[in-house]
């Protein structure tokens, strides 16, 4: 009988060709994410997302004609220790050889009172990014999906003040020569539920105390958001996705290049 690791990476390239392998790749290629000679850490966090991104990228090393060198790197921000036995045990099922390192960062954050998951997500990335170099990496990889992409942009419109959206890929300003990637940003949540659904992978959700309150926070309520408009408009997260590739500069009333760059007012070209 074929292992887990050989059903799930067979479906990838046959029954979800189409839904998740082929939008993985067009990624890859339109965002020119991996170049020859790269060396990737796929971080994986213990859920579906990140498990899905590390067996595509552990196909495409096997198959692509790009040569690469690849690593999954697992950080453990403070998990129980049957959280953290979920993660291994997921990750030997689907034969991804993980370095784990650890971090205190579920401590760090529990009286944070303002925005904890955004202060959670950049001390990770920190951490990403330093043990990453320490493997000879030059870029890790997230496994951001579509519907984070369009829900980010909500969060910046609605909750941030401004627009903007999730970039495939972006340079470190803290690590020198270190990248970010994000291969699945054209793959839809659905059809990461599903394949982790169909073959019941053992993956475990968020385990800070953000999440396990009852509303799940904001991303939950722009979730439910982008369902009601879907009544009306089956069309919605298409548009909101494309809104983020077609900015009209003619039609804003200000913009900035760069996050710690200075504004431009419309008036200065009026």
């Amino acid at each position: 009988m074929d292992s887990l690791s050989q059903r799930v990476e067979h479906a990838i390239t046959t029954t979800y060709r189409k839904t998740i392998w082929r939008y993985f790749v067009c990624a890859v290629k339109e965002y020119r994410l991996i170049q020859a000679g790269d060396h990737i850490a796929a971080c994986v966090s213990g859920g579906k997302d990140s498990f899905l991104l590390a067996k595509c990228l552990q196909l495409l090393h096997r198959y692509s004609e790009i040569p690469f060198e690849l690593s999954f790197l697992a950080m453990d921000p403070g998990f129980t220790p049957e959280k953290r036995r979920t993660m291994e045990e997921a990750a030997r099922q689907l034969d991804i050889p993980l370095h784990i390192f650890e971090t205190d960062i579920f401590a760090s954050i529990e009286d944070a009172k303002n925005s904890p998951c955004h202060v959670c997500a950049s001390m990770r990335r920190g951490h990403l990014y330093k043990q990453a170099q320490m493997l000879g990496c030059n870029k890790i990889a997230l496994g951001h999906h579509y519907d984070d992409v369009i829900e980010t942009t909500l969060l910046s419109v609605l909750y941030g003040g401004e627009f903007k959206t999730m970039m495939p890929k972006l340079r470190s300003r803290n690590y020198e020569g270190m990248e970010l990637i994000r291969p699945l940003f054209l793959v839809r949540e659905e059809q990461v539920r599903a394949i982790a659904a169909r073959f019941e992978l053992p993956v475990m959700t968020c385990a800070c105390r953000v999440t396990r309150q009852a509303d799940g926070g904001k991303r939950s309520e722009v979730k439910r958001l982008i369902q009601d408009l879907k009544r009306t408009n089956p069309n919605v997260e298409g548009c909101i996705f494309s809104a983020a590739e077609k900015v009209s500069l003619g039609a804003v009333l200000g913009w900035r290049v760069r996050d710690e760059g200075p504004f431009t007012s419309f008036l200065d070209q009026y």
